[in-house]
């Protein structure tokens, strides 16, 4: 019995060496910026590489006092996952905003786990062990807000208003819409319907959100997640969705027919461009997709 306890102590000691050796994992490659990869925390973010912006823009931060006390109460209830990037500009942001929020929330380090994803185009906003798969992360930072094990809601980028009153918002009446909504829908689709799905919504999704999407780069980017988790299919349904939400922007046929010759479907690619060419007759950019994808 002695001996089965030691064991135990020995492999918990091992777990916690692998941990705190995996923590703040930095990815340094010669000609390039260094950034965190994986689970990190505070202490990672005020390392050497990145507490320039951390604390400037920590310090810089003023919240509402009045709206904290009365989020302070309720924000203990919940756990929270926060996903970003050090390289990414809006995590520069709005990280250490969100760090300042929780911490004059009295917010336990102990409910939030921060996962640090890569740029790398072979790795795009995913972290080593995956945190992030069946999560839609599509923008960093993306903060989720969990209450007994289920989500709630998340900020997706940055604020709507503030992140007090947004968190607030959550904790409270739960009114709260995130930006990049298009996205929303169109993963709660996929997810519950399927790619066969989406493409019977196409039409409806395209009435709902004409004139309320941002811009092509909300779709353009989640495309772009999708493509690289190897759900090809389901990405050239968005950007041709992309193409319909957009039809003024020749970037959209540019990318739903990159993405169609690429998966080796030449001639569909031909037939978007040389529509794309009848709508922009004077894009060369358009022009010198096409004689590309026709000689390869």
């Amino acid at each position: 019995m002695k001996t089965k306890i030691i064991s135990i102590i020995v492999s918990l000691v091992l777990m916690s060496q692998i941990h705190a050796q995996t923590l703040n994992q930095e990815i340094v490659t010669d000609g390039e910026t260094p950034y965190l990869l994986g689970a990190i925390d505070k202490n990672g973010l005020e390392g050497n590489n990145y507490t320039s912006w951390f604390s400037k823009n920590y310090d810089d931060y003023e919240f509402d006092k009045v709206t904290i006390e009365a989020l302070k109460s309720k924000l203990k209830d919940y756990q929270i996952t926060l996903f970003m990037g050090t390289w990414c500009g809006d995590s520069k942001q709005e990280v250490p905003r969100f760090y300042k929020v929780l911490e004059a929330c009295n917010f336990s380090a102990n409910q939030l786990t921060v996962i640090a994803v890569s740029k790398k185009p072979y790795m795009y906003k995913q972290s080593p062990n995956h945190k992030e798969a069946g999560l839609n992360i599509h923008r960093v930072p993306t903060f989720i807000f969990y209450k007994d094990r289920k989500e709630v809601n998340r900020i997706v980028e940055h604020p709507v208003e503030r992140f007090e009153k947004d968190m607030l918002n959550i904790v409270t009446t739960n009114a709260y819409k995130s930006n990049y909504q298009i996205v929303t829908k169109v993963h709660t689709i996929l997810k519950e319907d399927g790619l066969h799905g989406l493409k019977k919504q196409s039409k409806k999704l395209v009435k709902a959100f004409n004139g309320k999407v941002g811009s092509m780069f909300e779709l353009n980017t989640y495309g772009r997640i999708l493509y690289s988790t190897n759900r090809k299919e389901e990405a050239i349904t968005v950007f041709d969705l992309n193409t319909k939400l957009f039809p003024d922007q020749p970037r959209t046929y540019m990318t739903l027919a990159n993405t169609l010759g690429v998966g080796g479907e030449r001639e569909k690619a031909i037939t978007v461009l040389e529509k794309a060419i009848t709508l922009f007759p004077e894009n060369d950019d358009l022009k010198e997709n096409l004689e590309v994808v026709k000689t390869n």
